[in-house]
């Protein structure tokens, strides 16, 4: 059953799969399949047991079931719309001779239908419908989410006319083309339109034209039929019927082969498509929403983008500003990634004011991504810590008279609270600990804020400077030149 699959072996992307089975044997097989595909966990389950497994476990990502007979599928089948199962994809291991006819609401959710015995190739295939199905439900899910919107916090100017932008158009259906560096926060912009228009209880549906092979792109656009070129076994829906009624986001849009914008275009024009190996048109009722890095003006002059494709989408253009050209907007950024991660219980951490001033003279190429991505970082490195320059990775560091005294940002927006909404790890925390080292971090802030006098440093924190200089023997911080 696996001969031929070794050199082709890919990740199925599935942490945790459900398998409804009677048979040992046969899951049995499609464990050992399962695993060679690099599925974390396959967890077998009776059929009459299954509705309390997925109850009772929060990791499942998809449901097979082998025991598709007419006589028990039915009975498998009977409360699967209930609680979370329904939003879990299923895969159906059918009888050779037979097949199992579905009702309509079990079948939205069937993502495949493979014969028993199953080949390597088939249930791989099933897996990446399913991990398909899984982002699509992710996405409308989490279409309501403040989280998704983060980086569009600030002050400055060009995020408050991207934020006026968004408020203008979100109510129509003109097309958008968002434009900016990577990293800048495109997806965010559309997520945002999206979040604000009439479509907003309708799928987001985004896709990578840059990092899909484009032999493959106009099959994952429009879908394709059974048949239809090699490997097509089963008939399957492109992003642009997902998406129906909702949004569309083409993002890296300049990425797309000149043979793909034509078929764009008509549908652009006429708002219908074909799937491929279908003569059928079908309507298409989606608005589109388009990002790109690059400058496809010059694009055009180049002749690798055509100049009509340009002006369908550039109805309504964005320019998201790279985070360089708003680091006024730096501390805010902080302090809401530092939020998402307390939200999500991965850690904490606080920077005091010379380590924000530090960030903000860095260049930033990698936008507000790079910012998350060290944010992340110095949390793992220093959990529910105190991070000063000196803790920041060397190409953050400046020198320190370059630090002191520059006021680039209003110091207002640097000050970060460190009592502001705690939250208990989920594995628990030694209180004791914990509160010792956030006083000690506090005491040694205000002393490096105040240059080494106790007495200011006692002011900061509300303190005696007799109290003071008892926690600096405590800790060990007293200074050799200072007197009691």
């Amino acid at each position: 059953m696996l001969d031929k699959a070794a050199e082709g072996k890919k990740g199925s992307g599935m942490d945790s799969v459900l398998v409804i089975d009677s048979d040992q044997q046969r899951y049995l097989n499609l464990k050992a399949i399962l695993e060679f595909i690099d599925c974390g966990s396959v967890q077998l389950s009776d059929p009459a047991k299954w509705q309390e497994q997925i109850k009772s476990s929060d990791a499942i990502d998809a449901i097979i079931v082998a025991d598709s007979s007419e006589d028990a599928l039915p009975d498998i089948l009977k409360g699967f719309n209930k609680d979370k199962s329904a939003q879990l994809p299923l895969i159906l291991i059918e009888d050779e001779k037979k097949a199992v006819k579905l009702s309509d609401d079990i079948a939205a959710s069937v993502v495949s239908r493979i014969k028993y015995p199953v080949k390597y190739r088939d249930l791989t295939e099933a897996l990446q419908y399913a991990q398909i199905y899984r982002d699509n439900q992710d996405q409308q899910q989490g279409a309501y989410s403040p989280e998704l919107f983060r980086s569009l916090v600030g002050n400055s100017r060009g995020i408050r006319l991207v934020r006026k932008h968004i408020e203008q158009v979100a109510k129509s259906d003109a097309t958008v083309l968002i434009l900016g560096e990577s990293g800048t926060g495109k997806e965010v912009v559309a997520r945002n339109i999206h979040y604000k228009s009439a479509r907003r209880d309708k799928p987001f549906v985004p896709i990578n034209c840059g990092a899909i092979p484009s032999e493959l792109l106009e099959s994952e656009l429009f879908g394709h039929e059974k048949g239809a070129f090699t490997g097509a076994i089963s008939t399957r829906q492109g992003r642009f019927e997902l998406a129906e009624g909702g949004t569309l986001f083409l993002d890296e849009i300049g990425d797309m082969s000149m043979h793909m914008q034509v078929k764009l275009l008509r549908v652009l024009q006429e708002r219908t498509f074909e799937r491929v190996g279908s003569n059928k048109t079908i309507a298409s009722d989606v608005r589109i929403i388009a990002a790109t890095h690059q400058n496809l003006e010059e694009a055009i002059t180049k002749e690798k983008f055509r100049e009509d494709l340009f002006y369908r989408l550039n109805v309504f253009p964005i320019e998201m500003p790279p985070l360089r050209d708003r680091i006024e907007d730096l501390p805010l950024l902080v302090n809401e990634l530092i939020k998402r991660l307390e939200h999500e219980k991965r850690g904490s951490i606080r920077l005091i004011q010379s380590a924000i001033v530090a960030l903000c003279q860095y260049y930033w190429p990698g936008n507000v991504r790079e910012l998350a991505n060290l944010i992340e970082r110095l949390v793992i490195m220093h959990p529910y810590g105190v991070v000063d320059v000196h803790d920041l990775p060397k190409k953050f560091q400046v020198e320190s008279d370059a630090v002191q005294g520059k006021a680039l940002i209003d110091e207002s927006l640097i000050s970060i609270d460190p009592f502001e909404t705690p939250r208990l790890p989920r594995d628990g925390i030694d209180l004791k600990e914990h509160l010792t080292n956030l006083e000690y971090n506090l005491i040694k802030q205000a002393l490096e804020d105040a240059g080494g006098v106790v007495a200011h440093a006692a002011n900061r924190l509300r303190l005696r400077r007799t109290t003071l200089v008892e926690k600096l023997r405590k800790y060990g911080l007293q200074r050799s030149d200072e007197t009691t």
